[in-house]
């Protein structure tokens, strides 16, 4: 991401409804999964730590992994066990090492995520759980998308296949924040019609005002309650999970 994308997700990531609402689906997947109490986990692309609240449950041993020094210098003490610098695509890890791998709006990023998709593998034990975010739907490419340095948008079969194609087994593949996909693709849409809107932006997170935030929080938290419990056809993201079978 550019360095002004890392600053905004610092500065929001405790309060704004996407980072919350995020976190909040990644408590209810998890709580659904059957680790070990004391699961090894690995947040792949931790960025600037927004996740580490929940994965760093008491007992787990949760490490850090991102490409930028930035993201790390910004991170929140406390959270993560360790955290490391390295590249998603070539994980400094030896095989079989994680119960938990999370790769949390982090595949869009790469360059070649087919690569990374099979270096989660590599990482997990048998019997492991990957739990993937990323953006969907390429007809909601916009401003965020552009700022966060992303190289696509996915479809439902599209990250089904690279996961599978990665040799995971897919337990769960949904969309999600699907309540908001109306006005979300209509201001997307706005700033596309009107470039100097969008390049007015440095991040979409900075939108709206607090009533905004709360609203949209509310409409999230009502909706997550329900994909964790059900698939949903349609979203601004998809959630994946996904375990290593294998031996």
């Amino acid at each position: 991401m550019q360095p002004a994308s890392y600053q905004a997700e610092a500065e929001h990531e405790q309060h704004h409804w996407w980072f919350r609402g995020r976190r909040r689906l990644l408590a209810g997947l998890l709580g659904g999964l059957d680790l070990p109490a004391r699961a090894r986990v690995l947040d792949v692309g931790c960025g600037t730590g927004a996740n580490a609240e929940v994965l760093a449950a008491p007992g787990r041993f949760t490490v850090g992994l991102d490409p930028s020094a930035l993201a790390l210098a910004l991170a929140r003490p406390g959270g993560h066990r360790a955290v490391l610098r390295g590249d998603g695509a070539a994980l400094p890890f030896g095989d079989r090492s994680f119960d938990l791998v999370c790769a949390l709006d982090v595949l869009e990023h790469l360059d070649d995520d087919a690569a990374a998709a099979r270096e989660l593998h590599r990482v997990l034990r048998p019997g492991g759980e990957l739990v993937v975010f990323v953006p969907a739907l390429r007809l909601l490419w916009g401003r965020q998308d552009e700022v966060s340095n992303h190289r696509r948008r996915y479809g439902r079969r599209q990250l089904g296949d690279l996961v599978t194609a990665a040799g995971l087994a897919v337990v769960r593949l949904t969309f999600f924040n699907t309540l908001l996909l109306p006005p979300i693709l209509a201001a997307r849409r706005v700033m596309r019609l009107v470039p100097r809107l969008a390049r007015s932006v440095r991040s979409e997170n900075d939108l709206g005002g607090p009533l905004a935030n709360r609203v949209a929080g509310l409409i999230l938290s009502a909706e997550t309650a329900f994909v964790c419990r059900a698939n949903l056809p349609i979203g601004v993201s998809l959630a994946c999970v996904a375990r290593r079978t294998e031996s």
